[in-house]
């Protein structure tokens, strides 16, 4: 193996457990005698070691800012039962916070730092795992991972799905797409969240299929939908319009600038409530509908895709986050509430909750904040890794 030596005093973050070693923090690095390169390959596994020569840890090297993201730490080799145990015990702490029952079998398994796999996604629905690398590593450790996968009696099936997420640049072997295991033939996957049923297309969704993020937040609008006017905008696959027709709402509306979107909405709509005759889709831009419809909901949700995926958009986003919300607040009924969410990474918390205030400042409006929301427990943030903390949320009362 390799060995990436850091510069005097840049081993302190990895001592506190941070996941990433950065490019300016490497000296220099020493190659293995048998090692036919020149310098270290995209992906491949480099032990890290302070100046003096002190073991701080395993990881996959990268090219780019981050140029190891941690997989162990104190060591210079990963064991033989790594992905093993690492998988195993994610499940179990799924497992024993009871977020894998007869009425939910769909939710994360693997988070990335936050299980201490930088670089890794496993969602899970029903039976299949779909596995997501978002690094060159973790790709070239796929077949690794199913493996570990299949040792989990519940998974069945494991879909590989990183044609979005793999860097760009990146020099790439194998397919980014495609099933590792399969051993259902269904051509329509179905998976159930809190006793809804949902139509997962990880074949050609978004993400890995699903937003299984807002589990717990769709949970919290369920309590609030009775008897209102619910307008569910970027609803993708509709999951809160469906908490809210659970809830008994008034009337339930899903809005979405895809089609095929929309259709998935019906999808859903018709399989968990077949009778219904109280909601209605529509396929056009969020920002078009929000500025003709006002005074007709009582109930709002702002659930965009990520405006800011790196930093260098933070300014073009957080005016998007600002004119969104100015639109959305000033389309609730006097008494409605605005469920409101940003689930760009490089936008914190404070950033977001300015530009909600700003957003309400324009409108006029008397605003209050009764519930703040983040991401649920099979999306834990790893404390020495606050970055992995990037779903946020508010829940306005708007007079």
């Amino acid at each position: 193996m390799n060995t990436v030596i850091l510069k005097p005093k840049k081993e302190e973050s990895l001592l506190r457990f941070h996941p990433w070693v950065f490019s300016g923090a490497v000296a220099r690095i020493v190659l293995d005698r048998k090692y036919p390169y020149a310098e270290p390959q995209e992906g491949e596994l480099v032990a890290v070691c302070s100046s003096d020569g002190k073991a701080l840890g395993v990881g996959h090297w990268q090219i780019g800012s981050i140029a190891v993201r941690i997989l162990a730490f104190g060591t210079d080799r990963l064991p033989d039962t790594f992905w093993h145990d690492r998988i195993h015990a994610a499940y179990e702490m799924r497992r024993s916070l009871s977020l894998i029952r007869p009425d939910n079998n769909t939710y994360r398994l693997i988070h990335g730092e936050g299980d201490f796999l930088p670089g890794l996604i496993v969602d899970v629905y029903a039976g299949t795992a779909v596995v997501q690398a978002h690094s060159v590593g973790m790709h070239q450790s796929r077949y690794a991972i199913a493996d570990a996968l299949k040792t989990i009696d519940s998974i069945r099936n494991i879909y590989y799905k990183s044609d979005d997420t793999l860097p760009f640049k990146a020099p790439i072997e194998g397919e980014r797409v495609g099933w590792l295991v399969r051993n259902d033939e269904n051509e329509e996957f179905w998976s159930t969240e809190n006793g809804l049923d949902f139509r997962i297309d990880w074949l050609q969704g978004q993400k890995t299929g699903f937003f299984v993020d807002q589990r717990e937040n769709r949970a919290l609008l369920e309590r609030y939908a009775k008897g209102r006017d619910v307008l569910n905008m970027f609803c993708y696959t509709g999951g809160f319009s469906l908490y809210a027709m659970r809830g008994g709402a008034k009337s339930v509306t899903s809005v979405d600038v895809s089609q095929k979107a929309v259709e998935l909405v019906r999808a859903n709509m018709q399989r968990n409530f077949p009778e219904a005759t109280n909601h209605v889709e529509k396929a056009c831009d969020a920002f078009e509908f929000l500025t003709s419809e006002k005074n007709r909901y009582d109930l709002i949700v702002l659930d965009p895709p990520a405006f800011a995926k790196h930093r260098d958009a933070i300014r073009n986003a957080l005016r998007g986050y600002q004119r969104l919300n100015a639109l959305g607040i000033s389309a609730v009924r006097p008494g409605g509430l605005v469920f409101t969410f940003s689930c760009s990474q490089a936008i914190d918390k404070e950033m977001f909750r300015l530009a909600v205030f700003s957003a309400a400042a324009q409108t006029g409006r008397r605003v209050r904040i009764i519930h703040q929301l983040h991401q649920p427990q099979d999306h834990p943030v790893n404390i020495y890794h606050p970055e992995g903390e990037y779903l946020k949320g508010l829940v306005l009362q708007v007079e």
